[in-house]
């Protein structure tokens, strides 16, 4: 392994880079091993026919952690919350499989030159020996060889989105159009037709309900459920004493009696909803979706704790009785019937602005019309791409349909949460071509960026349906 990383002055060097970024992934995961030689013998997976152990997959969590804490430095434990690591640690085992199908390698010399090359760990411009050798002795425990083999690996990922994305290109036209999308600012008129608005006053008899249910009930349909029995503990002593006695058939509740922890069940709780005591868990989700009712998973650790979960109960997707959910399929109707009227009003009054428009822009009036067909209607202040809009929401949507729009022609029907609207343009703030021209080559830049981006997204989702 990189003999001469370890050898005199460029060792002290690597090592402060490596130990670095290993480390987080220990302290804020900590997924090692708790069951001994059991584990090593078990497996994650399968990729292209290939059984991937516990062991390949966990040295692949690591590094996509280790990516992670590069790329959010101190805004980790936040940015996590939102992240699936798991995911993304079979995406790297993917891509890593395809760079070697291609022949795709990493010399030691590249190695050594991404490391010496990484900013945060450099004092004016130089790898800080002192600073290296205190954070890999102190702060992360951990060994060089790992990193340095993360880091080869980087390099055929990053060669291999190379190879994917060469013949990808930006034009000039794309490239101002990303301008124009980014910096331009314009004022819309807009009617609005509120759902909300027309719902109130609506009333619905049993009989209409009972139609509604049985014409819609998938939509009241409840997802997989589950309920669960679990310990937790920060002491990993504890959870290797406790997947012991479990191995043992010794029942939970007198284990965490005897290691003095307490046994909670999480009550009922949905597939795609949040686990009630723990939290957001893609990674239990799983792992309790294969299990047996009375089954135990192997002990995990999330964030700063370890866990031994029991699954108590399973229920499959079912729909209620009509009954049950009386309530919820009132509220449902009525949104429904104000959707409908709302959306029966917009489409009248478009009708009118287009034959306007037909028969004379210039006679046009947004407003008068607005009135006669019983809706609101409004002005925006200027705004830009991806701003907020007050009492509409984000701006996309309209940005996107007033790009489309010719001075005083009236949009189809935009469909947002709040309601349908049309719009028609106010007033434009002129395009500053001196400053587009200063700017062309960053925002080619950009496009390209994103275009390769896109392109390489779509290899990876191609790669997961022949995984």
């Amino acid at each position: 392994m990189l003999k001469q990383l370890r050898n005199k002055k460029t060792a002290k060097k690597v090592w402060v880079v490596l130990a670095a970024i290993i480390v987080p992934a220990f302290v804020l995961w900590g997924a090692g091993s708790l069951v001994g030689d059991k584990q090593k013998s078990a497996f994650a997976g399968r990729l292209f026919g290939k059984k991937i152990s516990q062991l390949e997959f966990k040295d692949a969590l690591d590094a996509v952690k280790n990516q992670v804490v590069i790329q959010f430095g101190d805004n980790l434990p936040q940015a996590q919350k939102y992240l699936n690591l798991e995911a993304q640690a079979w995406v790297r085992l993917m891509l890593l499989h395809e760079a070697a199908r291609r022949g795709m390698t990493a010399s030691d010399k590249e190695v050594i030159e991404t490391i010496e090359n990484y900013p945060f760990f450099q004092r004016n411009g130089q790898f800080n020996n002192r600073i290296y050798t205190q954070m890999l002795e102190y702060s992360f425990r951990t060994l060089p060889r790992v990193f340095e083999e993360e880091v080869r690996q980087d390099i055929m990922i990053k060669r291999l989105y190379d190879e994917v994305t060469s013949g990808v290109n930006a034009t000039d036209e794309e490239a101002r159009a990303e301008y124009l999308r980014t910096n331009e600012q314009l004022s819309l008129s807009y009617i609005a037709a509120v759902p909300a608005e027309f719902s109130k006053g609506i009333t619905a008899s049993d009989d209409n309900l009972k139609e509604y249910f049985k014409s819609n009930s998938l939509n009241f349909k409840k997802p997989l459920s589950f309920e669960l029995s679990y310990i937790s503990t920060e002491d990993e002593i504890q959870i290797k004493k406790a997947a012991l006695l479990l191995s043992k058939k010794i029942d939970l509740r007198k284990i965490a009696k005897d290691l003095n922890l307490a046994v909670k069940d999480t009550g009922l709780f949905t597939q795609t909803g949040p686990i009630p005591g723990i939290g957001w868990s893609n990674q239990i989700i799983e792992l309790v979706s294969r299990l047996k009712v009375g089954q135990y998973c192997a002990p995990l650790r999330l964030d700063k704790y370890y866990y031994i979960l029991m699954l108590k109960r399973k229920l499959e997707p079912y729909i209620p009785e009509f009954e049950a959910i009386k309530s919820d399929v009132k509220e449902a109707f009525i949104r429904s019937k104000g959707e409908e009227l709302a959306k029966a009003k917009i489409d009248e009054c478009l009708k009118k602005l287009d034959e306007a428009y037909k028969t004379d822009p210039k006679s046009l009036n947004f407003e008068k019309t607005a009135e006669a067909c019983g809706l609101k209607n409004g002005t925006t202040a200027l705004f830009k791409y991806g701003s907020y809009i007050d009492n509409i929401g984000g701006s996309d949507a309209f940005f996107e349909a007033a790009a489309k729009l010719n001075d005083g022609q009236v949009s189809p029907v935009i469909i947002l949460p709040s309601g349908f609207y049309v719009i028609k343009v106010k007033y434009r703030a002129p395009f500053d071509e001196n400053k587009f021209a200063g700017e062309k080559q960053d925002f080619s830049r950009k496009v390209l960026l994103q275009k390769k981006q896109e392109y390489f997204n779509n290899f990876v989702e191609d790669l997961k349906r022949k995984a």
